[in-house]
Order: structure tokens, then C-alpha cells, then sequence
């Protein structure tokens, strides 16, 4: 179990040398906490542990993880691909449904740096959750329309 430990240590520390940050616990745990949706952020001390392999994160942290550093999870945590050859990306069928200006859309908020991201996404949030579906319309028979 350490030497898998201290494998991630290395694969994340190798991600953020490919974003051009050093590996740096306080550079991490500022991306990290900028982009993290948890209950709480990491502590400069919890980065500190990951980068020393001494943990490995969990799942919603690595996901947030693999996110700041534009790697996909299961690259990051076991340093394989992705997706193995002929396993078909689940998101292929959610980018085939939506238009080219959704994509636009979508390009364009990728583009933007972490702290904007979190704001769009507040604000995305906001608008859900006030958001209240009209309620379905019944049809009795012999009505029309």
C-alpha cells in the first residue's frame, strides 16, 4: 500500500509540474480549495500529506483533484488510461444531444480560470434551485387541445 502511495504522490506531482506549478503544498491547496464543492476545503497540512504519499484522497477530492489539474481521475489516482481500448465514453452520447451552441457554451466556460468557473457554476446553482417546473397539465377527456 505505500508503494502505491507514494506512486500517486509522484503522478500528482507530475501533473502539476505539466500545469507549471511547483509541488508545493500551499500552490495545491489554493487551486484545490478555489475549485472544491465539498462541505470543507483541504488544509495546507492534508495537501501536504497527499504530495508526501502518506494518503491517497478520496473520491470527491480526487475528482476536484483531477479537475484542477485537467487530468481524468483514474489517470491521476492509478496511472492508467482513462479508458481501456473499446470501452465506448459515456460522455459521447450527452455531447452528441446538446447543440453547437451549448458547445460553445460549454468550450467557452472550460476557458475560463478556476475562481470564474466557481462563480459560474454558483450562479447556475442559484438559478436551479429557484427554478420551480410548472406544474403538469392534465388533460380530461373530451377537452381539446
Amino acid at each position: 500500500m505505500q508503494d502505491e502511495k507514494a506512486a500517486f504522490a509522484k503522478r500528482l506531482k507530475d501533473a502539476m509540474a505539466a500545469k507549471g506549478w511547483p509541488p508545493r503544498a500551499a500552490v495545491l491547496e489554493r487551486q484545490f480549495n478555489l475549485a472544491h464543492w465539498g462541505a470543507k476545503g483541504m488544509s495546507l497540512q492534508g495537501v501536504n500529506r497527499w504530495l508526501k504519499g502518506e494518503v491517497i484522497p478520496r473520491g470527491d477530492n480526487l475528482a476536484t483533484l483531477a479537475t484542477v489539474l485537467g487530468v481524468h481521475p483514474q489517470t491521476l489516482r492509478y496511472g492508467v488510461p482513462a479508458q481501456p481500448p473499446g470501452v465506448a465514453d459515456p460522455g459521447a452520447r450527452w455531447e452528441d444531444d446538446i447543440g453547437w451552441t451549448d458547445r460553445e457554451l460549454f468550450t467557452a466556460f472550460m476557458r475560463l480560470p478556476v475562481p470564474q468557473r466557481k462563480v459560474v457554476r454558483e450562479v447556475i446553482q442559484a438559478f436551479t434551485k429557484a427554478y420551480v417546473p410548472p406544474p403538469p397539465v392534465h388533460k380530461t377527456p373530451g377537452s381539446s387541445g
